[in-house]
């Protein structure tokens, strides 16, 4: 259990088996929270229990300050599958705090509300907005301006499949009519 848990101090996360992640968890956890008051006494227990200083070292240094506000909870366990040579249930154990997907150091945008906001009185001339659209299909890569003419192409036509059948039509009603 000591060298799965400095594994996991020195590399923030790693892949176990399910049973070794939740026992870890209970070995661990106990000593993060040690680490959060930094003392000579915490030091000694956690050296005790980890029996490698560069663990306990980094566990007192850069973990117990990430973790300093949380009240527990310092790891996660994420069910990964199974494995392969003996269909094993296999769990990625991670430091919470560590993990840049989950956390965001950014605080949370504060949403405005549209309370009675000006309406635009006059809208854009057609000219300006057709010289934009042509600016983006010159700015787009070459696969990606094959496909928009392609799609503009295959809009249009339906459309001229339409004016040939209106002219079909009028021809046949012209025949009739004669």
């Amino acid at each position: 259990m000591a060298n799965m848990a400095s594994s996991l101090i020195e590399h923030k996360r790693i892949n176990t088996t399910v049973a070794k992640a939740k026992a870890l968890k209970k070995f661990v956890e106990p000593l993060i929270t040690k680490a959060k008051s930094d003392t000579t006494h915490n030091r000694r227990v956690v050296f005790s229990a980890l029996r490698n200083k560069y663990a306990v070292s980094e566990l007192f240094r850069d973990v117990a300050e990430k973790v300093a506000d949380r009240q527990g909870g310092y790891t996660r366990i994420i069910k990964v599958g199974s494995r392969m040579g003996d269909n094993a249930s296999m769990a990625l154990i991670e430091l919470v705090d560590f993990n840049d997907v989950y956390v965001s150091d950014k605080p949370a945008k504060k949403r405005s509300r549209r309370r009675g906001g000006a309406k635009k009185t006059e809208e854009a001339p057609v000219a300006e907005v057709e010289a934009a659209t042509e600016e983006v299909v010159e700015e787009t890569p070459v696969k990606e301006a094959e496909q928009t003419t392609a799609a503009t192409e295959e809009a249009s036509a339906p459309d001229a499949t339409d004016s040939t059948e209106d002219q079909k039509e009028d021809s046949s009603e012209d025949n009739k009519a004669d």
